[in-house]
This record gives C-alpha cells, structure tokens and sequence, in this order.
C-alpha cells in the first residue's frame, strides 16, 4: 500500500481522494484551502499552553469533557494496558477555552468544519449508489451544526528514557467518529496499517491535510469504507527530545442521526466511550 498525496486544486481529486480512503481509509491533500501559516500559529501558541502551568487550571469537565486532559488521565487504546505518552485539549465551542487563544483556535475549527463538509460531499458523490441509498440523511447534513464535533490539541511530550515498558505515544487505534481531518503535525511519526498488516508512514510534509475514516462512517457504509488503524510511534535519535503537536478535528454527526440499524451515533459514541473507559 502506498500513500498518495493528492493535489486539492486537481480536477479528478473528489475522484482520487475517495477511492484513497476506499483503498486505504486515508486520504492526503495538498494546496487545500487551510492555510500553514494559521497552522504553525496555532502550533507555536498551544506549546507555550502545554510548557506552562495555567492548563491545570482548566482540567476537563468529566461531564462534558471539554478542557484539559493530563498524562495521568489520558486515553489507553483498545487492547493496551499502558496510557498512551500525551497530554491534550478538548475544544468544544460551547466549552472552556483560555481567552488568549479562543479566537484563534474558534476560527480555525469552523474552518475545518465547513471544508469537512465539502469533503464528505465528495465522498458521497463518489460512494456507489448501493452504498449511498442506505445513508439516513446526506453525509454533509449529518454534521450540519453539530456540537458533538471535537477538536482536539495533543501534546505529546520529549521522552525522559523512564517510560513504562511498552508504552508509546498513541498506541495503534481506529477512530470513533465519520471521519478526521489531520494537518500534518510537528514532528513525525504517524501510520498507517495496511491491508497486508505492515505499518505504512503517513506522509508528514507540513501544510498537508490527513484525512481518515472513522468507525462512524464504517458503521454507516456497511463496512465500504474502512475504519483503518493507525499508532503515533515513539521516535528515536534527537527527535526523541522533541515535542509533537497535533490537531485531529474529530467530525461527529449529530447525537440523532441513524447510522445503521443497530445505531445512532449517540449510541455508537456511547458504546465506545465506555470501552475506552472514559465514561
């Protein structure tokens, strides 16, 4: 399996995106409409958030699970034992944002938002009718004013060499949600499992979009579109005493919407949630 990135201007992309996430559950894009400088902002300002002491005054509602999530508190993957090596911060529009850096991130959120919509609109567009006429209502739709969509800010920080034996910075996992949208991060180190079980290199160019299936849209495609596993690795070398940001934009429909028969998606996100053990 091989990771193309394809150029979002190309008139055949809706077309060689879609048949990318069909093939391989991952789409990458280029010259795409977020801009990397508004990036590499959001990038520089969440370090300094992270490097300093004010998160703690914003530790997450475990009702609502927006806010700041410690190491001591964050996720253990499917199957692991040990947490995954992060840190992160959950951005609801609704939620609790520190003032400094709510604008910014706010405007970067309906952004991605609003280009989610677009891409789903290619997927649907390209999903053969047999797939699609099962859809509850149109892919886009299923997003439309959405407070459920999260955007999360990771912190994965230098490793120490005192890690727990076998723990890694996202251990392998699949998505709960319709789909992802990724900019390329700080530092290297996400992949892919293919099809024949071999961890593939995502490409990690800055500016770039990763764009992945969610077990959501799994759910709703009868399986058509795969939910693909994916792990952040530990890096090695002088990389190992660098931090990596990341900011995933988890696209969630609406808690109503009918995914299949056996669910809705606030059901399906229920479901998960426990076996995650965050609720």
């Amino acid at each position: 399996m091989q990771l193309e990135t394809i150029d979002f201007q190309a008139s055949d992309a809706p077309q060689r995106f879609t048949q990318s996430l069909r093939d391989t559950g991952f789409g990458v894009l280029k010259n795409h409409p977020i801009k990397a400088e508004t990036l590499q902002a959001i990038y520089q300002h969440w370090q300094q958030f992270f490097d300093g002491n004010d998160k703690y005054n914003y530790r997450y509602n475990s009702d609502t699970q927006d806010g700041f999530f410690g190491a001591d508190v964050a996720e253990t993957a499917k199957g692991f034992s040990q947490k995954d090596l992060k840190e992160y911060y959950h951005i609801y529009p609704w939620g609790q944002i520190p003032k400094e850096l709510a604008d910014e991130i706010l405007a970067y959120y309906k952004a991605t938002s609003d280009f989610a919509a677009q891409l789903l609109s290619w997927i649907e567009a390209h999903t053969p009718t047999e797939v699609a006429e099962h859809f509850s209502i149109p892919l886009a739709d299923m997003i439309r004013d959405s407070q459920q969509t999260l955007l999360r800010v990771l912190h994965y920080p230098p490793l120490t060499g005192n890690e727990p034996a076998g723990a890694v910075r996202a251990a392998a996992h699949e998505d709960i949600n319709l789909i992802t949208i990724l900019p390329a991060a700080t530092e290297t180190g996400l992949q892919v499992l293919s099809k024949d079980n071999q961890w593939i290199d995502v490409p990690c160019d800055f500016g770039n979009l990763i764009i992945n299936i969610g077990d959501m849209l799994q759910e709703a495609s009868n399986g058509y579109y795969p939910s693909t596993t994916h792990r952040v690795i530990n890096p090695s070398g002088p990389a190992r005493f660098q931090s990596r940001i990341s900011l995933p934009l988890f696209l969630h429909p609406n808690p109503e919407v009918v995914l299949s028969s056996r669910h809705t998606a606030y059901s399906y996100l229920q479901e998960r949630l426990k076996e995650l053990g965050v609720i």
